[in-house]
């Protein structure tokens, strides 16, 4: 296995150069970085870990934190999140730790993790108003990046897809359809992308001169099957005037209405038009519904990339305005949405 004088023997460049380029410091010319880059992978250059830390200060170990009663329903869903940051942490070869807690315990496991210095960096996912983690990351200056965004702040590090703007185009869309009379039925109430996309749709309905109803408004603590059934049994049977379309957080709470429609006797998409959230869940396939459903979609997997590239030019000082990433979603029409009965 090649050493950093190997490569530097054989490219004529400093030892000094060669550990700065693999290191990631900005100092080294991006031509000089890319040949020793090549060389290195030609060569099987591994870094020595130990080797790494007394050189640059960095274990080249990444770090997330989660409670053990998060509220992920599914094991596909942890298989996307878990599977996919392992996988790209490791493509920049890096080592990816997921650390599982007591709830009351989440802080401190941090606080250990850092006074250890044994980790470069964590992912933060399903942030919330003033949160926590961030405030102790900041405090101790380690470098950090969020799945999303806890409120409008500018200081830090994340990647998130637009979650104010799906909501608002699937209430356009439902409005364009002729639906004045639209439910949302979504996740637990604290988190930051939910409490962007009940802004979304609050907004596009304010637009065209309607009041969102607080009874058509669900929040969940798991964004499941049956709190989807639930939720539309209790809306479609309190009696009056009832929706006629429902936005749902994810594509399991949509499963469950469609069961809940099937229960009361109704139809899909002609008494009740649904819309979804789709994060691609090889479990809930949008496509394999009955009818397919009409999605905004955006897959959970496509995150860990840009996740695990953040937080690594993140680690290597790069300008907060370069780290702070926003992506649209797709709309995907399907079968689940039509005009409303008359």
């Amino acid at each position: 296995m090649a050493t950093i004088k190997d490569i530097s023997k054989k490219l004529g460049i400093s030892v000094t150069t060669v550990s700065r380029a693999l290191n990631g410091y900005s100092d080294v010319n991006e031509e000089t970085r890319k040949r020793i880059q090549k060389a290195a992978k030609a060569m099987n250059y591994r870094p020595n870990q130990i080797a790494r830390k007394l050189v640059s200060g960095r274990s080249g170990i990444v770090a997330m934190v989660l409670p053990d009663d998060y509220g992920i329903t599914t094991r596909d869903i942890w298989f996307e999140i878990i599977s996919g940051l392992s996988s790209e942490f490791s493509k920049r070869d890096m080592d990816f730790v997921l650390n599982v807690s007591a709830r009351e315990n989440i802080l401190g496991v941090y606080q250990r993790m850092i006074d250890r210095g044994t980790t470069d960096g964590f992912i933060i996912i399903a942030p919330v108003k003033n949160d926590p983690r961030v405030a102790m990351l900041e405090k101790h200056k380690v470098p950090f990046v969020i799945h999303g965004q806890a409120e409008q702040r500018f200081d830090y590090a994340y990647f998130d897809i637009d979650n104010y703007g799906l909501t608002r185009r699937s209430v356009e869309y439902l409005i364009g359809l002729g639906h004045t009379r639209i439910a949302f039925v979504s996740g637990p109430k604290e988190h930051g992308f939910v409490t962007h996309r009940v802004k979304g749709y609050s907004d596009a309905l304010r637009g065209h001169g309607l009041e969102p109803k607080s009874a058509w408004i669900r929040y969940a603590d798991k964004m499941s099957e049956d709190f989807g059934l639930v939720s539309a049994i209790q809306i479609l049977s309190r009696g009056g005037e009832v929706p006629t379309a429902f936005i749902c957080g994810n594509t399991l709470i949509a499963k469950g209405i469609y069961q809940a429609a099937a229960s009361l006797g109704l139809s899909v998409p002609n008494d009740v038009s649904v819309i979804a959230h789709d994060d691609a869940l090889p479990d809930s396939r949008a496509v394999s519904f009955d009818p397919p459903l009409t999605v905004t979609r955006s897959p959970l997997r496509d995150s860990s990339a840009p996740l695990a590239d953040i937080l690594v030019r993140r680690i290597q000082g790069a300008p907060l305005s370069e780290l702070q990433v926003t992506v649209p979603d797709q709309f995907i029409e399907r079968r689940s949405t039509g005009e409303p009965a008359r």
